[in-house]
């Protein structure tokens, strides 16, 4: 049973996998390191919310597009050559699961965080990394601290960025149609 106190302890993937966490907290492995963090404000969960909500509007109106609009707690990264294993705070599957148990092969298209105080390097850094080498596609990182959005898409085995303001609108090509309202995820931000 992980902890908090298990912070900085090293552990394998496959370990990692199979061990179960305290509650309150949430878990994740970089590079053979457990990393727990306290469970995201409301208003973290109220600025992904504003963005699921325009996602499931679009999944309703374009059906076959998004197989899967999934919560961190619902999907696992595993990245076996470096022993990580993430829990982006969104991620959506434009493909069925290779399986009923995918996380060592399903790889989502889009991956989006939600920047936390304290957790800048983790998102802008680390992830950023380890979301390209899996295979991701697009990473969405949105900070409510600057108040803008940075789009990352995937050019060969390099990031293309794009960083937008609280009053643009955000197009993909994964999604036809879909235009992202950023002054609509952004009123909600607050202390995240």
């Amino acid at each position: 049973m992980l902890g908090p106190e298990d912070h900085g302890r090293r552990m394998s993937l496959a370990d990692f996998a199979r061990a179960e966490g305290r509650g309150g907290y949430l878990y994740e492995l970089a590079k053979g390191v457990v990393v727990v963090v306290n469970v995201p404000r409301v208003s973290h969960g109220l600025l992904t919310q504003a963005i699921d909500d325009q996602v499931r509007v679009y999944k309703v109106a374009h059906p076959g597009v998004i197989h899967f609009l999934a919560p961190g707690s619902d999907c696992a990264l595993r990245l076996p050559g470096l022993q990580s294993e993430r829990h982006p705070d969104r991620a959506l599957y434009l493909t069925p699961p290779p399986s009923d148990n995918p996380w060592d092969a399903w790889t989502p298209e889009i991956a989006i965080e939600v920047v936390s105080r304290g957790q800048e390097e983790r998102d802008y850094g680390e992830k950023r990394e380890e979301y390209l080498r899996a295979g991701v596609r697009e990473y969405w990182i949105f900070d409510p601290h600057r108040r803008t959005a940075l789009f990352l898409r995937r050019q060969g085995d390099e990031w293309s960025e794009e960083e937008k303001e609280p009053a643009s609108v955000y197009r993909t090509a994964l999604l036809p149609g879909f235009e992202l309202d950023l002054a609509a995820v952004f009123t909600v931000a607050k202390d995240v």
